[in-house]
């Protein structure tokens, strides 16, 4: 369950990482509901959405990197 609510979150950040506060606040909800490994999965993940979009890269400071 807990890898496709994983897939499941990098989807939904995909389709939202044209809006900077909805993406920062679906990183917020991921957190919650991730497990630590999965999260740092999804940090990778990000990098590489803000590699595509620099604007997002305000949404790390969620992830404390």
């Amino acid at each position: 369950m807990s890898r496709a609510m994983f897939e499941y979150t990098k989807t939904v950040l995909s389709k939202v990482s044209f809006d900077t506060a909805l993406f920062c606040r679906e990183v917020q909800k991921a957190i919650q509901r991730l497990l630590p490994y999965e999260i740092e999965e999804l940090k990778v993940f990000i990098r590489s959405l803000i590699l595509q979009n620099p604007e997002l890269n305000q949404c790390l400071i969620y992830l404390k990197t």
